[in-house]
């Protein structure tokens, strides 16, 4: 068994040292970017203001910090070494991707381009093994991330199914991750490496393109900032439903992977597989995932009961109301509710209190009361109604993509 109660010490000393790097923060800034994007699009889509990005930022940084410190231990448990893996060309390449496609800000099409160029050109020289190990433990991470975190804050949109406009729900998250790895010191010969953690023999899992010599070489534990990035669609599931399902798929690809880079490591005929399924296999899951939405029957769709809520405004008159997503509106005020126009013509004649009437599946019918002022809006945003226009790129695009097309024109 690796030595535990020696190596806790390292890692978090690790992780300390990379909260208070510029670079760590960098990442954050790039994160909050991509966060006011998203609260911008919501504002344009439905007039939702008041939505800050620093509070889905705080959150994506406190499920990262913990996300890293649980990639931290696997990363030391297999022995993923950042040595020879070429760390800072995978962050450029993923930055660069980034502007392609904001989901391309993940390891695994960065990290499984630069493998490629490695095989075939031989340029940069990298130990695939090890490169394609750090992807896969990031993926396990991202995996925990999703499940806990990638239904909160998703953006209701409407899109197009099946020759019609339905709603659904954007799911983007990003997460800044300071990890603790290993990096491989080669320790000149006059010196020697001193009092150093007793490792089993089994260890590392991952076995370096040339096992150094104990007595002249040495792993350390350092820091590494990472950035993790997840886009999806819910439409026929909903978004606590979608990112269940998607952490699951997502661990069952890094388990893969994971076992593919530690046969890589004794098998070198192997690196081109695990190079391969890397970005491959990362976007067969995307696939399965939106095949899956596309195939199955949309939920937020009109209803003959009443005017079926897409979304709930976080703080709102119907927040308090207790209202969810999903639910429909029977009646307001005394006045049966369809449509937006409906709605309106109930809510004129409100002034303090709102009364609604609505149905929940599973429950049944609900009475509730609220008190608003008398210009607040109730704060519902309902599914797409006939005549309504799609809003959005489901596959949205990054700015070098959007520069292009524009130039193009």
């Amino acid at each position: 068994m690796l030595p535990l109660k020696q190596i806790v010490p390292f890692i978090l000393q690790a992780q300390l040292s990379l909260l208070v790097s510029p670079l760590f923060w960098l990442l954050v800034l790039v994160i909050a970017y991509q966060y006011r994007r998203l609260a911008r699009l919501k504002e344009e889509l439905f007039g939702v203001r008041g939505e800050t990005a620093w509070q889905p930022v705080l959150t994506a940084l406190a499920y990262g910090v913990l996300g890293g410190l649980g990639g931290s231990f696997i990363m030391v448990l297999v022995g993923v070494s950042l040595s020879g893996i070429g760390i800072n060309y995978l962050w450029i390449v993923a930055l660069l991707l980034m502007l392609v496609n904001p989901r391309f800000l993940c390891f695994s099409y960065a990290g499984g381009l630069i493998s490629l160029a490695a095989l075939i050109l031989g340029r940069p020289q990298v130990d695939v093994p090890h490169l394609m190990g750090l992807v896969a433990v990031l993926h396990m991470v991202e995996a925990f991330l999703i499940r806990v975190s990638g239904h909160l804050g998703a953006i209701p949109v409407y899109t197009s199914h099946q020759g019609r406009v339905v709603g659904a729900f954007n799911m983007q998250k990003f997460w800044p991750i300071p990890i603790a790895a290993l990096a491989l010191i080669t320790l000149p010969p006059w010196l020697s490496p001193g009092e150093v953690v007793p490792m089993p023999d089994w260890w590392p899992l991952i076995r370096p393109a040339v096992m150094p010599d104990p007595k002249q070489a040495l792993f350390v534990i350092l820091p590494v900032a990472a950035g993790l990035g997840y886009g999806d669609l819910a439409l026929s599931s909903r978004p606590e439903e979608k990112s269940r399902l998607s952490a699951r798929n997502l661990a069952l690809y890094s388990l893969t992977l994971l076992v593919l880079s530690i046969l890589a490591s004794y098998y070198r005929s192997l690196t081109w597989l695990s190079a391969l399924f890397g970005p491959l296999g990362h976007e067969y899951i995307i696939w399965l995932g939106r095949r899956v939405e596309s195939k199955g029957e949309p939920i937020y769709v009109p209803s003959e009961l009443g005017a079926r809520l897409l979304d709930v405004i976080r703080n709102s008159p119907a927040a308090r109301l207790g209202l969810r997503s999903g639910d429909i509106l029977l009646r307001v005020n005394g006045y049966p509710v369809r449509d937006r126009e409906t709605l309106k013509a109930a809510l004129e004649g409100s002034w303090e209190q709102v009364e609604v009437v609505f149905y929940r599946e599973g429950e049944g019918e609900k009475v509730a009361k609220v008190y608003k002022q008398p210009l607040e809006p109730l704060g519902v945003i309902l599914v797409p109604e006939p005549g309504d226009n799609p809003q959005v790129e489901l596959m949205s695009s990054g700015w070098l993509a959007r520069w292009w097309r524009e130039k193009r024109r």
